[in-house]
C-alpha cells in the first residue's frame, strides 16, 4: 500500500486524500460531496479514499487524529490539510487554488 500511495500522491494532476472511517458518521455525508467534486472536476483531480482503520501507519505517518480528514497533494507534496466535512464549492475552490 505504502509504495503505492507514494506513487500516486507524486503525480502532476492533485491528488485529494479523503481518510475516512466507515463508522464515521461525518465521513459518509463527505462521501456524495467528493463524487460531486470529481464529476465536476474529472481529469483535473484524482481522489484517493484511505481508510484509516485498515491503514493505521499511513494515517499516523500524516498526523490523522480525527476523520474525516482531507490532505490535497501536488507533486508529492501536501499542500492542504483540512478536517471535518467541507461543502462541494468551498473544496473546488481550495483545488483551484493549489
Amino acid at each position: 500500500m505504502k509504495s503505492s500511495f507514494n506513487e500516486i500522491i507524486k503525480s502532476e494532476t492533485p491528488v485529494l486524500v479523503d481518510f475516512f472511517a466507515n463508522w464515521c458518521g461525518p465521513c459518509k455525508s463527505l462521501a456524495p460531496i467528493l463524487n460531486e467534486v470529481k464529476q465536476e472536476l474529472g481529469d483535473k483531480l484524482k481522489i484517493v479514499k484511505i481508510d484509516v482503520d485498515k491503514n493505521e501507519l499511513l494515517a499516523a505517518k500524516y498526523q490523522v487524529r480525527g476523520v474525516p480528514t482531507m490532505l490535497l497533494f501536488k507533486n508529492g507534496k501536501q499542500v492542504w490539510r483540512q478536517s471535518g466535512v467541507l461543502q462541494k464549492s468551498e473544496i473546488i475552490n481550495v483545488i483551484n487554488s493549489n
